[in-house]
C-alpha cells in the first residue's frame, strides 16, 4: 500500500458503524455515519491555504483529499437523534514511500488544525498518530476488501500513559456511489 493507492481506494461514499468506549466517563457510544472522501487538486484554493499555513514543512504535497461526515450518536443526552457533521481537508506530505506528515484542517480528537505522522505497515494498514495539547490520537485504517474497510482509534493522555477512549468502526462503500 502507498499513499496514492490508499487515497484512491478511500474515495467515495461510505456508511460507517462505530462503537466507542470512553474510559474516562465509563460510557459506551454507538455512532452511525455517512462519510464522503473526495480527492482534491493540488491547485484547490483550500488545499493551497492549508499548505501555506504550515510553513515549516519540507517536501511536496501529494494526493490531497476532503473528508465530510454526518453522524448520529446514541450518546447525545438531550436529543439522541441529533446529528453532528463536519468536514476537513487532508494534505499528505510524504518523506518516503511508506511515511510522512499529514496536514489536517481539523483534527480527529480536537477541533483544531493538526499535523499528524502517517505510516503504512507491511500489511497495508495506514497508521496515523497526532499529538494535541491534551492528548495523543492513534488511528488505524485497513481494507478488508475493495468495498469494506475498518478503522480503529485510541486516544491517550498527552503523556501517553493513560487510555481515554477507544473505538472501532466498520465501513462499507455505498455501491451506488462507487466508481465503475
Amino acid at each position: 500500500m502507498d499513499l496514492e493507492l490508499f487515497v484512491e481506494r478511500s474515495e467515495g461514499q461510505w456508511r460507517s458503524m462505530r462503537s466507542g468506549h470512553s474510559l474516562a466517563f465509563q460510557q459506551f457510544e454507538e455512532v452511525l455515519s455517512q462519510i464522503s472522501v473526495e480527492r482534491l487538486s493540488l491547485d484547490d484554493p483550500d488545499v493551497q491555504a492549508l499548505i501555506k499555513s504550515t510553513t515549516d514543512l519540507k517536501g511536496e504535497a501529494q494526493a490531497p483529499f476532503r473528508m465530510e461526515w454526518r453522524a448520529e450518536s446514541d450518546w447525545e443526552p438531550d436529543d439522541p437523534a441529533e446529528v453532528s457533521a463536519g468536514s476537513c481537508i487532508l494534505v499528505p506530505i510524504p518523506d518516503s514511500e511508506q511515511s510522512g506528515t499529514l496536514v489536517r484542517s481539523v483534527g480527529y480528537a480536537e477541533a483544531e488544525q493538526a499535523l499528524s505522522h502517517y505510516l503504512f505497515l507491511s500489511d497495508g494498514t495506514f497508521v496515523l498518530t497526532t499529538r494535541y495539547g491534551q492528548s495523543i490520537a492513534e488511528e488505524r485504517i485497513w481494507f478488508v476488501s475493495e468495498h469494506v474497510r475498518c478503522r480503529s482509534s485510541v486516544l491517550r493522555t498527552s503523556e501517553g500513559s493513560g487510555v481515554l477512549q477507544t473505538s472501532f468502526a466498520s465501513e462499507v462503500r455505498r455501491l451506488s456511489a462507487a466508481k465503475t
